[in-house]
């Protein structure tokens, strides 16, 4: 018992380390491959490293009129984020298999969706505001539709575990792929873009008033805090592809412990989260932002395409 619990958390503090470093990797790839498509030199592919490191290593100027939440809300944006970096199917199975439930990664994540959007209300700016106020018009048009997309797979493994959900889809080969199984990966890919703030939904790239959306939360940090966040949108980022590529495209994942599955597991990983960075940056360069009054019937697609998939399962069945 001890034993295995040590085994799993030593499992857990691995993939954390993984997520650490590979997330800003991903960001840079992204920006890279958009710019390349732009015909534009871009950004070195370390660039994402080089700015957390060079904001973590200056000290932070807050406002005089930012309160405790502004200095938690990176810490605990950052723990949010690590936290489910070691609960989620990654390489292999997770590795806290007791704990990898979907309805508890729903909560960790909209608690640091809760903090993100009260640090960008706590110093009182206008963009400040008008970052968060998106915000929550975004996440009421996201979350229907992501918890639609999760409970139709757990519907279909009869497990709300992630690891379960993933087991039962590589074990079922072919079979798995159905009309439900494509509308719902079709759904969470647009989800993923609303919930990373991407072109068309937002614009990570600028700060201007008319397209911000998560870069207005993030103008009243500096320093060590603005790390922290820039490094947690980047987990957060590299999450939400890992939950698309292993909830919908599960095969070559290590079902089990072995090294020679885990070598074959990360490099089938890691090609998949490539396909899917790539998919995000043609998305990108094909789309302008799309005006804020649009989003909600562009955010209505997915809920719908996810509803029907639903549907379909029960009719199929």
């Amino acid at each position: 018992m001890i034993v295995n619990l040590l085994f799993s958390l030593v499992g857990a503090l691995v993939q954390l380390a993984f997520v650490l470093l590979f997330a800003p990797l991903v960001q840079g790839f992204i920006k890279k491959i958009k710019a390349r498509l732009q015909g534009r030199r871009g950004p070195v592919l370390l660039q994402q490293y080089y700015d957390i490191g060079k904001y973590l290593n200056k000290t932070e100027i807050l406002s005089e009129h930012s309160s405790w939440i502004t200095r938690v809300t990176p810490y605990l944006v950052f723990g949010c984020m690590a936290a489910a970096a070691m609960m989620l199917p990654l390489v292999g199975l997770s590795p806290l298999r007791s704990a990898d439930d979907i309805i508890l990664l729903i909560y960790i994540f909209g608690l640091a969706r809760v903090f993100t959007v009260l640090g960008g209300l706590d110093a009182g700016s206008a963009f400040g505001g008008m970052g968060s106020s998106r915000e929550m018009m975004v996440s009421m048009l996201v979350e229907p539709g992501l918890l639609l997309v999760l409970f139709a797979s757990a519907l279909r493994a009869g497990s709300t575990g992630l690891s379960g959900i993933v087991t039962h889809l590589s074990n079922g080969g072919i079979s798995t792929i159905t009309p439900s199984h494509l509308m719902c990966a079709f759904a969470l890919f647009v989800l993923i873009i609303a919930e990373t703030g991407r072109l068309p939904v937002d614009n990570p790239d600028t700060h201007l008033e008319l397209t911000m959306i998560h870069e207005g939360m993030l103008l009243e940090y500096s320093g060590r805090l603005l790390g922290l966040m820039l490094w947690a949108t980047s987990i957060k980022q590299l999450l939400f592809i890992s939950l698309f590529v292993n909830l919908f495209l599960p095969w070559g994942i290590a079902t089990t412990a072995d090294i020679s599955s885990l070598l074959v597991g990360g490099l089938v990983y890691i090609l998949k989260i490539g396909l899917v960075a790539v998919g995000l940056g043609v998305v990108e360069m094909l789309t302008p932002k799309m005006r804020l009054f649009r989003l909600p019937q562009f955010m209505l697609t997915p809920f719908l395409v996810a509803f029907l998939g639903i549907i379909s399962d029960y009719v199929v069945r």
